[in-house]
């Protein structure tokens, strides 16, 4: 045998195990994914549940910002629904019975005193016509019927309270059918004071002007 043959029969196992760890460790890089890294990392409640057996119960998802605040719109409308009508207001307001809706008659006029200057007193309806005619004559000053009219009453029976000298004038109130004077008279005060007599000055009312 000569040197070539040996020399190429001695590298050729060589050349076959280099080739078979070449391939060995290509092989080796390019192991298949496990079923670790297949599989997700969690397992939803849903699975666990199904493999357990048991009733899954779902649980909503937490609000986000926007989905918890209320709409503007929604807002107003809330607000608008809680305020009372205006036309229930004034219904609430308004009164129920008609007697409280009625307008309130006017205060009676307060009647005379039974006495002034512990003198009885006398009102225009209870004077006698031809008295109502001298009051008038008095309020304008004339013309008066008999020349004693307007004269100073002198008050000498002291019955009218007491006043200076001057104070008080007397008028004559004609009686109908008398052909003189007669015996009714008013007596008027500086301040407005008005008397009547019917029986010469034996004794006076006071009249009253409301």
């Amino acid at each position: 045998m000569n040197r070539t043959t040996m020399r190429r029969g001695g590298f050729a196992p060589l050349i076959v195990v280099i080739v078979l760890a070449a391939l060995f460790w290509h092989l080796s890089e390019r192991q298949p994914p496990t079923q670790s890294d297949s599989t997700p990392a969690a397992t939803s409640a849903a699975d666990l549940s199904a493999s357990s057996g048991e009733t899954a119960i779902a649980v909503p998802a937490p609000a986000t910002e926007d989905e918890a605040r209320p709409s503007p719109v929604a807002q107003e409308g809330s607000e608008a629904a809680a305020l009372p009508e205006p036309a229930a207001v004034v219904a609430t307001e308004a009164p129920t019975d008609a007697s409280q809706a009625a307008t309130p008659t006017a205060a009676p006029t307060r009647g005379p005193p039974h006495r002034i200057d512990g003198l009885p007193v006398i009102t225009l309806d209870e004077l006698p016509p031809e008295a109502l005619e001298t009051l008038a004559l008095i309020a304008s000053d004339g013309p008066f019927p008999f020349r004693q009219d307007g004269v100073t009453f002198q008050n000498r029976e002291r019955i009218l309270p007491r006043k200076p000298t001057g104070y008080y004038r007397e008028y004559t109130v004609i009686t109908p059918g008398a052909s003189t004077r007669g015996a009714r008279r008013i007596v008027a005060g500086a301040e407005g004071e008005l008397y009547y007599t019917d029986d010469h000055y034996a004794s006076f009312s006071r009249i009253w002007t409301p």
